[in-house]
């Protein structure tokens, strides 16, 4: 089974979720769930993400699809809001200094960092209100915290694990991979708390944690997807 994940594949989602002839409803589910994934680096969101979306999907109306929104999100945000396609590489999950923005703004190299902020909020509940979709980081639970079809879930890990997951996946040595994880993390730490003062560890933002450390990513996935089942028939 193909699960979109990539910027070209987001459009046909949209159209898939606003035909009219479609049948929404998850059998026997009573709403259209959607799913944001909140995560420390190197606890492999990615692979978790697309083994939930499967299992969502095998649960889906076959003209429906579930989808993935990771990177691809900066792409929906340009798209959407009709922003050049060099504006991405400003919009990193990572607060700049105020100095720093007012001296790109300046030069021009992007708008204001509120207004992208504004636009990938507003194309984050856009896509929540959708449903089916899985939102990976950008403060999505909490940009959809008074949104009742949203499960949100918090993925942790010890930190060597963390390390040699990026080792694996990067050509990294143990220093260089540990000081990626410690940038990212402190980069999505710093984000959240520049626009939305919270704190990305506050276990109170989470319907589920999971530690990754000692569960398989498919394992992982298996248990979100059936905490959001048993969920979304109670709503």
């Amino acid at each position: 089974m193909k699960i979109a994940t990539h910027s070209d594949q987001c459009l046909s989602f949209i159209h898939s979720q606003l035909d009219p002839g479609t049948k929404h409803p998850l059998p026997p589910l009573k709403l259209r769930p959607t799913v944001t994934l909140s995560r420390q680096c190197g606890c492999g969101a990615m692979a978790i993400a697309t083994d939930l979306a499967a299992f969502l999907q095998a649960r889906a109306p076959a003209q429906s699809h579930w989808t993935v929104f990771d990177k691809n999100l900066v792409a929906q945000v340009l798209d959407e809001h009709k922003l050049p396609q060099t504006i991405a590489k400003f919009m990193t999950e990572d607060h700049v200094s105020a100095i720093q923005d007012a001296v790109e703004e300046i030069l021009g190299l992007h708008p204001p960092t509120l207004t992208l902020w504004q636009h990938t909020a507003a194309t984050i509940r856009h896509l929540a209100e959708l449903g089916q979709v899985i939102l990976i980081g950008r403060g999505a639970a909490v940009i959809t915290q008074e949104m009742s079809n949203v499960f949100n879930v918090r993925l942790i890990a010890p930190l060597e694990t963390r390390v040699q997951h990026i080792m694996v996946r990067n050509p990294l040595d143990h220093p260089a991979a540990l000081k990626w994880v410690q940038q990212s993390d402190g980069g999505r730490a710093r984000y959240l708390k520049a626009h939305f003062h919270t704190d990305i560890d506050d276990p109170l933002q989470y319907d589920l944690i999971i530690n990754t450390g000692r569960i398989p990513p498919p394992v992982v996935a298996h248990l979100i997807g059936e905490a959001v089942v048993q969920w979304a028939e109670t709503r």
